[in-house]
């Protein structure tokens, strides 16, 4: 089964945490985070995935929720943050939010970018040289229908406004890791869209990533009770009260 991104911000609003793995540890990582999406469940999470760079050494965990009021999302955030920050042993938290999606495209005509594990996604996080994301939201936009979308590469683009702070994100979502690595090779990114975003973003940051969770992929081969303890009881709201007290009971037995 796939996850997806919407094209519009009507029901769902859609969380990234990024990270960047400490040492060896990003297979452990991006296990930790698998585990993760199975317990966010708990908490609202609709469809979650994991991200990690090709070549880089980052990491990201995706969550799409449905919508809730300013308060909520903003408690929802903190819960997950402090949750998120059993795993510092294995990567840094360097940037995180919710956001919004206000545009995106498909070429099979659905109104989401469908992914599955395996696939091969891009994206761009540009913080905004003022503090007024309309421009930049406007020319990521743009980018999109003009650019993008007539790249025999892309099967799908969305882009988004953070709900956090000042920020605009896009994804790209690629046919095949060869046509990325094609567009990449003939100067793409460097020739045509740094270029189109240098007076609005200074230093946009642009990262390639293979898609290596979707939470409907079995967690059978992942060991549960350690991420469960590592992930923290209060922080993801589980009552292990009685799970304790059966356990005693059954030890008096």
């Amino acid at each position: 089964m796939p996850c997806f991104v919407p094209f519009d911000g009507r029901e769902l609003v859609l969380s990234f945490f990024a990270f960047r793995h400490v040492g060896v540890f990003a297979e452990e990582l991006v296990d930790a985070l698998k585990v993760f999406s199975f317990y966010t469940e708990d908490l609202g999470c609709i469809y979650s995935s994991v991200f990690k760079s090709i070549h880089g050494n980052m990491v990201i965990w995706y969550g799409a929720w449905i919508k809730r009021p300013d308060v909520q999302r903003k408690q929802l955030r903190d819960q997950l943050v402090s949750a998120l920050a059993n795993l510092s042993h294995l990567g840094i938290l360097i940037e995180f939010g919710f956001f919004e999606s206000y545009a995106g495209e498909s070429k099979d005509g659905r109104r989401v970018a469908k992914f599955t594990t395996g696939d091969t996604i891009s994206m761009t996080a540009m913080e905004p040289i003022s503090r007024d994301t309309a421009d930049l939201s406007y020319a990521s936009l743009a980018l999109l229908k003009s650019y993008y979308m007539k790249n025999d590469g892309v099967a799908a683009g969305a882009c988004f406004v953070c709900l956090d702070k000042p920020l605009v994100a896009t994804m790209q979502l690629w046919k095949s890791l060869q046509a990325c690595y094609s567009w990449l090779i003939d100067s793409g990114y460097r020739k045509n869209v740094r270029p189109y975003y240098s007076h609005l973003s200074h230093n946009p940051e642009y990262e390639v990533f293979k898609v290596m969770y979707v939470s409907t992929d079995e967690l059978l081969a992942i060991t549960l009770l350690p991420p469960v303890r590592m992930i923290g009881r209060e922080a993801m709201g589980i009552c292990y009260g009685e799970e304790e007290h059966a356990g005693d009971e059954d030890s008096d037995a």
